[in-house]
C-alpha cells in the first residue's frame, strides 16, 4: 500500500458518523471539492471501498491526497457551510454557477431631481437599483406607465436648486407636449415632484394595486366634488394601471411574497431561472448556468441554484415554488410544487422562461460553432438508438411506382445533419419485373454500395429505409447477406397520414417514440420528407416521358423537331398514317415524305 493510501485509510477511521462538510485536497494542498454528508463517515468512504462509475468521479479520486471535514449540528448548518467553503475555494470539482447575460434594471438617480431609467450597469454611489428583468420589454413596459403617469424629466441636465433659483435653465420641448413638468424652471412645486418619485417607486416595487385604490379613491373624490374635469384625467390614470395590472402573468394579490424557479438541463449544461414575485406581480427574474461537474443530482444542482439566486436578488421570502423538490435549502423555507391556480401558471412561466434562455443560448454557440448543433443533434440519435459510432453521414432509401410501372428508386445523403445534394443518387430497376417494393430495395442498395466499395468511396455510417419492417429486412440481406457489410439500418415507421412516428432499430427492430419538439425528431423528418420527394420528382419525370412517347420515336430519321412538326401539321399518328404521298413531301420533302409515306403503307399492308 503507497503512503498516500495508508494516509487516507487512517483518516477514514477517525471520521465521525455525524453531520459536517468534508474538503478533499490535491497533493499540493488546493481544495478540489467541498461537500456536505448526513453522516461523513459513510459518505467519504464511499469514494474509496467501491468502483466509481462515473469517468469524472474516478478522476476526482485519483487526485484526493488529504480530506479535511467540518463536523456541526444540523443540516442547515452544513448547506450555510458547504455553500459558503465553495465560493471561498472555487473547487475545481465543485460545480460553478454563473451568469449567463447581463439583465436591465431601473434606476433611479441619487439627484436633487431624480431621473428614472433603463441600464444594464450598476453604480450603487449614483442611483437606486431595481430589477433585475429577465424578460423581454419587461422594464420597458413598467418604465413606459410611469412617464405616463407622471411627468419625471428624463434629460441629462444636471439641474440643481441653485441653478434654478439662479434662472439658468429653460424647459425644453417635451414640457411643451406635457411629457415633462417643468422642473427645471420650478413649474410644479418640489413637494408634487418628489410624491411622483414615490408613486413610480411604489409601481416598480410591484404595488400596482395601492396605486390603483389610490387614483380610485381620488376620482371618486373628485366626482363627489363635481369636479367632473379633473376626475375624468384621473379616471384615465387608473385606466393606464388597470392596463398595466392586467399584463403581469398573476394580478392576484393574495399571492404576496414567493420565488419561483424552473430547470432544464442539456447534456452536462445546467440552466436554474427565478422569478421573484411581490403583490401578485414578478418584479424580479434571473437565470444562471453551470456545468455539471461530478454525478451531482438535478436535486442537487436546483439546490445550489435556489441558494445562489437568492443571493443574488436578496430575496429573503419565506416561501418558494419548484418543478421538483430540491436536495435541501434550509429549514425556514417553506417548498411548494404548484399542481393548480395561479401558482401553477407561475411555475409554468418559470419553467418556460429557463426553455427559451437555453434555446437562446444554444442558438448563440450554434451560430459560433455551426458544426456544434450537428454534433449535439447526432450524438442525441446515437444515444436514443445505441450506434456504434456517431452517424456523421446517413442514407436514406425510398421506392416509388404505379401499379409497377416506371419503377425507380432514390437515395439522398445528409451529411452532419444537412442535404448534401452532389451525393444523391437515382435508380432506375433493371432487374425486378412487376410490383415487388422489397426486391427492388435489395437491387438498388446492393448497386449503391457495390459501386461504392469499387470505387473505394467512405461509406455510410447509418442506413435509413423510408418504410417498415419489410424495408429494413430488404436493405439488411443485400448490405450484409451479399456484400458482408456491417452498417447500422433503422427504419421510419408513419402513422396514417404518413408522417414519422416512431423510429426503428435493430433485428427484431425495437421502437423508439420521439417527442415530436425534439431536434432528433426534426432531423428524421426532414430526411424522411427528402427522400419521399426526391424519389416522388424521379418517378414524375420517368412517367412524363413515358406518357408523351408515341410512334414517331420509334422511326429511324425522325428526330424531335420532325416529330413536332408532323404532330402539329396532322395532329396525330392515325391520322398522318393516312395521309397521300403528295401530303408526306409538300410537308418534309421528296426524300423523308417518301420514306415516311412508305413506312405507314407497310404497316397497313400487313
Amino acid at each position: 500500500m503507497s503512503a498516500k493510501s495508508e494516509h487516507i485509510a487512517l483518516l477514514l477511521q477517525r471520521i465521525p458518523e455525524r453531520p459536517g462538510v468534508y474538503q478533499h485536497l490535491n497533493a499540493q494542498g488546493e481544495v478540489i471539492y467541498v461537500g456536505k454528508a448526513k453522516n461523513l463517515k459513510r459518505r467519504v468512504s464511499s469514494y474509496f471501498n467501491k468502483d466509481q462509475t462515473s469517468l469524472k468521479t474516478r478522476q476526482l479520486v485519483a487526485h484526493i491526497a488529504d480530506i479535511k471535514y467540518v463536523v456541526v449540528e444540523s443540516e442547515q448548518d452544513a448547506f450555510l457551510l458547504e455553500n459558503n467553503l465553495i465560493k471561498q475555494y472555487q473547487p475545481h470539482y465543485n460545480i460553478l454557477l454563473k451568469d449567463g447575460k447581463s439583465y436591465p434594471y431601473i434606476c433611479i438617480t441619487k439627484e436633487a431631481y431624480p431621473r428614472i431609467f433603463k441600464t444594464r450597469q450598476k453604480d450603487k454611489r449614483g442611483g437606486e437599483y431595481f430589477g433585475p428583468y429577465s424578460f423581454a420589454n419587461a422594464a420597458d413596459t413598467v418604465l413606459e406607465l410611469i412617464h405616463k403617469l407622471y411627468p419625471i424629466r428624463t434629460c441629462n441636465t444636471p439641474v440643481t436648486p441653485e441653478g434654478i433659483e439662479r434662472g439658468k435653465y429653460k424647459v425644453c420641448l417635451k414640457y411643451h407636449i406635457n411629457k415633462c413638468c417643468g422642473i427645471c424652471e420650478q413649474r410644479v412645486p418640489n413637494t408634487l415632484y418628489d410624491e411622483y418619485i414615490q408613486s413610480a417607486k411604489k409601481i416598480i416595487r410591484g404595488d400596482a394595486h395601492e396605486i390603483s385604490r389610490q387614483l380610485m379613491e381620488r376620482m371618486q373624490a373628485l366626482a363627489a366634488d363635481m369636479r367632473y374635469e379633473e376626475a375624468e384625467q384621473v379616471k384615465q390614470q387608473y385606466l393606464l394601471v388597470e392596463k398595466f395590472r392586467s399584463k403581469t402573468v398573476v394580478t392576484n394579490t393574495t399571492i404576496s411574497d414567493l420565488d419561483v424557479f424552473g430547470y432544464d438541463e442539456q447534456d452536462d449544461q445546467i440552466y436554474i431561472s427565478i422569478l421573484h414575485v411581490h403583490n401578485g406581480s414578478i418584479v424580479q427574474g434571473r437565470t444562471l448556468e453551470c456545468k455539471r461537474k461530478l454525478d451531482e443530482s438535478r436535486e442537487q444542482l436546483l439546490a445550489y441554484g435556489i441558494t445562489a439566486l437568492r443571493e443574488m436578488l436578496g430575496s429573503t421570502t419565506k416561501e418558494i415554488l419548484v418543478p421538483f423538490m430540491p436536495d435541501f435549502v434550509g429549514e425556514d423555507i417553506r417548498i411548494n410544487i404548484a399542481s393548480s391556480g395561479d401558482r401553477r401558471k407561475l411555475l409554468a412561466l418559470a419553467e418556460q422562461n429557463v426553455r427559451q434562455y437555453k434555446a437562446d443560448r444554444l442558438k448563440q454557440a450554434d451560430k459560433l460553432n455551426p458544426d456544434q448543433r450537428a454534433i449535439r443533434i447526432l450524438t442525441e440519435l446515437q444515444n436514443l438508438i445505441g450506434l456504434p459510432v456517431l452517424p456523421m453521414t446517413i442514407d436514406a432509401f425510398d421506392n416509388s411506382s404505379i401499379q409497377g410501372t416506371s419503377a425507380v428508386s432514390a437515395c439522398v445523403v445528409f451529411k452532419k445533419a444537412k442535404p448534401s445534394k452532389s451525393d444523391y443518387k437515382r435508380f432506375e430497376v433493371k432487374e425486378v419485373v412487376g410490383q415487388d417494393d422489397y426486391a427492388t430495395m435489395r437491387e438498388v442498395v446492393r448497386r449503391r454500395y457495390q459501386r461504392m466499395i469499387d470505387n473505394g468511396e467512405e461509406l455510410p455510417n447509418l442506413i435509413i429505409a423510408d418504410g417498415g419492417i419489410g424495408q429494413m429486412h430488404a436493405i439488411r440481406e443485400a448490405v450484409v447477406d451479399q456484400l458482408g457489410l456491417h452498417i447500422p439500418i433503422a427504419g421510419l415507421k408513419k402513422d396514417d397520414k404518413h408522417r414519422t412516428q416512431t423510429l426503428m432499430y435493430g433485428f427484431p427492430p425495437l421502437e423508439f417514440g420521439l417527442p415530436v419538439t425534439s431536434e432528433t425528431f426534426r432531423l428524421l423528418t426532414a430526411i424522411q420528407d427528402e427522400v419521399h420527394r426526391f424519389a416522388i420528382t424521379y418517378h414524375k419525370n420517368k412517367r412524363s416521358k413515358a406518357q408523351i412517347h408515341s410512334e414517331l420515336d420509334d422511326i429511324q430519321g425522325v428526330g424531335p423537331t420532325t416529330k413536332q412538326k408532323i404532330l402539329k401539321h396532322f395532329g396525330s399518328v392515325k391520322r398522318a398514317g393516312s395521309a397521300t404521298l403528295s401530303e408526306w413531301t409538300e410537308l418534309l420533302g421528296t426524300k423523308r415524305g417518301s420514306a415516311l409515306y412508305e413506312y405507314f403503307q407497310a404497316k397497313i399492308t400487313r
